[in-house]
């Protein structure tokens, strides 16, 4: 059996879904892949459950570059980052095994807190006020300095993950395609004395962006790295940029990211 065909399920365990997944894991061995207990080993990933799942899959097993990612959502659901649901995996399978595969490939940003910590996010990070006060954020782009913001938090989202947070708040939706990072306002404050863009901004993919905390007591905000908080308490700055690593998965034809962004939308 080659190891091409190892299979990682990732999901969260219990007793009504493991007995409901049992012939999806019959179909696959069936279908001569091998199913393995530890991701490291597997070629193959694939969450089952909605895209905050897919998300969870990704981060837990360290945004390999070397494997496939797929998201399998439930009956009944629907997800930007998932092209195959429970009643439709024998769909996938045969993808794999017997079709000139299409691969996907979503950009990923690099976070770096305080100079130190380094992180991958596929979706967004977002840095948000945790008390009943606007945090204070001087943006910097290049090392220049841009503007300084007053609100409630700001939103760094990768062109994937603009359909999500970022779009909730009025943001763009971004063709994956494009190699570029959004920045999105939370509750700006906008008036004679403070003045930010006030829009969401695009930036290329050569381009750095700091984020550096205003230290007027709002000093322990909460970071969103894409459905995870980030733990530290003191945050003096971020730094992002657009990441050289991609994450693949399985495309089905006919079904674009625009097909799903007009399946969930409209």
């Amino acid at each position: 059996m080659s190891d091409r065909n190892n299979i990682y399920f990732y999901y969260t365990r219990d007793n009504d879904l493991d007995e409901k997944l049992q012939p999806l894991f019959k179909l696959a061995r069936e279908n001569n892949f091998n199913i393995v207990e530890n991701p490291e080993k597997a070629n193959i990933i694939i969450s089952i459950g909605g895209d905050g799942t897919f998300l969870q899959a990704v981060r837990k097993t360290g945004f390999r570059e070397d494997c496939l990612y797929t998201g399998i959502t439930h009956s009944n659901e629907s997800g930007l980052y998932c092209d195959f649901n429970l009643d439709n995996f024998d769909e996938m399978l045969y993808t794999m095994q017997n079709e000139a595969m299409e691969v996907r490939r979503f950009p990923v940003i690099d976070v770096q807190v305080n100079g130190e910590s380094s992180f991958h996010c596929l979706n967004e990070v977002s840095i948000r006020s945790t008390i009943i006060k606007s945090i204070v954020i001087d943006v910097h782009i290049d090392d220049k300095y841009f503007e300084t913001f007053r609100g409630d938090g700001l939103i760094v989202a990768t062109p994937t993950g603009s359909t999500g947070y970022n779009k909730s708040i009025q943001g763009a939706v971004i063709d994956p395609k494009i190699p570029c990072f959004q920045v999105s306002e939370i509750a700006s404050l906008n008036n004679n004395r403070y003045r930010t863009l006030g829009s969401s901004f695009v930036l290329n993919k050569d381009r750095q962006l700091t984020l550096e905390i205003v230290q007027d007591g709002n000093d322990y905000p909460i970071i969103g790295l894409d459905n995870e908080a980030y733990s530290v308490r003191n945050i003096h700055d971020l730094t992002v940029n657009l990441s050289d690593k991609v994450i693949k998965t399985v495309k089905l034809k006919h079904n674009s990211y625009w097909d799903r962004v007009k399946r969930t939308f409209l």
